[in-house]
C-alpha cells in the first residue's frame, strides 16, 4: 500500500469537507441577511399602507418608517459582518490547527517508524554477535571485533534513549538543572575526540579557542555538541571533513558545526528544529535518526538562554551556529 498516497488523499478529503462546510456556513449567513432584509422591507411596506393620505402627519410618519427601515438594515449589516468576521477568524484558526495536528500526527508516525528501525537494528546486531560468540569458537581477534561492534550498537541505543528521555523531561519542565561553570573548550575537544574514536575514517577540522567558560549543564552541553556532529556526519560525504569551531565573538561564545552535505532546502530550514521533523518520507529515507536530535539541540540551547541558527554553507552543506551569551 502506498502510504504517502493515502496521506495525501486523507488530507484532500479533510480539506474538501472543511471547505464545503465553510462555504455552506457563508451561504447561510448570506441567506440570513437576505431573509431579514426582505422581512424588513415587507414590514416597512405594511406600515406605509396603513398610513392614510389625508393624515396631517403623513410626512413625519413616512420619515419615521424610512428611518426605522434604514436603521434595521444597518443593524443587519453590522451584526452580519461582525458575526461573519468572527466566524472567518475562528474558521482560519481551526483550519490551521487542523493542518498542524495532521502534520504533527504524520511526524509522530514517522518518528515511530524511525525509532522502531533505530531500536531493531542495534538489538538484532547485538543479538547476532552474542549468539556467534556463544555458538562458535573464535580466536581472540574475532571475539574482540564482535565485542567492539556490540559495544558500538549499545552506545547507539543509549544515545537514542537519552535523546528521548531528555526531550520528555525538557518538554515537561522536569529536568533537574545542575548548572555550573563549564570549560566549553575542553568539552568540545573531548566530545570531538570521542566521536573520532567511533568514526576513525571521518576527518574533523577543529578550531577551538581556549578558556571558553560558560554557566551550563555539562551533560546537556555534551549532548548538544554530539548531536550537531552526528547530524553533520549523517549527511556529509564520507570523503569530506566536518568543521567544528569554538570561538568568542564580542560578548558571546559561538559553537559552529559545518558540513559539506546536500544542504537543507529553504522551505525546510524553519522546520528542522521541530519535534519529529525529518526531511523527506520515512519509507524512502536512507539516513538514520529519530527526528529528535535537532529539536533537542534547540531545547538545550534555550535551556542555556542561547540561540541556534541554520545557514547555508557555500557551495553546499549546512552551518549550525549556537550562540551563548556571556
Amino acid at each position: 500500500m502506498n502510504w504517502k498516497l493515502v496521506k495525501i488523499n486523507k488530507l484532500k478529503l479533510v480539506s474538501l469537507i472543511y471547505w464545503v462546510f465553510l462555504t455552506y456556513m457563508i451561504a447561510a449567513f448570506i441567506w440570513w441577511y437576505v431573509s431579514l432584509e426582505k422581512q424588513n422591507n415587507e414590514i416597512a411596506a405594511i406600515k406605509f399602507q396603513s398610513i392614510q393620505l389625508s393624515d396631517p402627519s403623513l410626512a413625519a410618519k413616512t420619515h419615521a418608517i424610512q428611518y426605522f427601515q434604514l436603521r434595521k438594515t444597518k443593524q443587519f449589516v453590522g451584526e452580519g459582518l461582525t458575526f461573519l468576521l468572527l466566524f472567518l477568524l475562528g474558521a482560519i484558526y481551526v483550519y490551521r490547527s487542523l493542518m498542524k495536528q495532521l502534520r504533527y500526527a504524520d511526524q509522530q508516525q514517522n518518528f515511530m517508524m524511525a525509532v522502531t528501525h533505530e531500536l531493531k537494528t542495534p538489538i538484532a546486531i547485538s543479538h547476532l554477535n552474542i549468539e556467534t560468540l556463544l555458538k562458535r569458537e573464535l580466536d581472540s581477534t574475532q571475539q574482540l571485533k564482535l565485542l567492539e561492534a556490540t559495544l558500538k550498537e549499545t552506545k547507539r541505543l543509549d544515545h537514542l534513549s537519552t535523546n528521548i528521555l531528555l526531550t520528555a523531561q525538557l518538554d515537561m519542565g522536569q529536568y533537574e538543572a545542575n548548572k555550573q561553570l563549564v570549560n566549553l573548550s575542553e568539552l568540545v575537544r573531548q566530545t570531538t575526540k570521542s566521536f573520532q574514536e567511533r568514526y576513525p575514517s571521518r576527518i574533523c577540522n577543529t578550531i577551538i579557542e581556549d578558556g571558553m567558560d560558560i554557566q551550563g549543564e555539562p551533560l546537556l552541553l555534551q549532548l548538544l555538541i554530539n548531536n550537531l556532529i552526528d547530524n553533520a556526519n549523517k549527511y556529509a560525504p564520507v570523503t569530506e571533513p566536518i568543521y567544528i569551531h569554538l570561538q568568542s565573538h564580542q560578548n558571546t561564545v559561538q559553537l559552529i558545526v559545518k558540513d559539506q552535505g546536500p544542504g537543507i532546502a529553504a522551505a525546510d530550514k524553519n522546520k528542522v528544529f521541530e519535534k519529529f521533523y525529518r526531511v523527506g518520507a520515512e519509507s524512502t529515507r536512507t539516513t538514520k535518526g529519530s527526528g529528535l536530535g535537532l529539536y533537542l539541540c534547540k531545547k538545550i540551547a534555550e535551556f542555556h538562554n542561547a540561540t541556534i541558527q541554520l545557514t547555508a554553507n557555500i557551495p553546499t552543506g549546512s552551518i549550525f551556529t549556537v550562540t551563548f551569551f556571556i
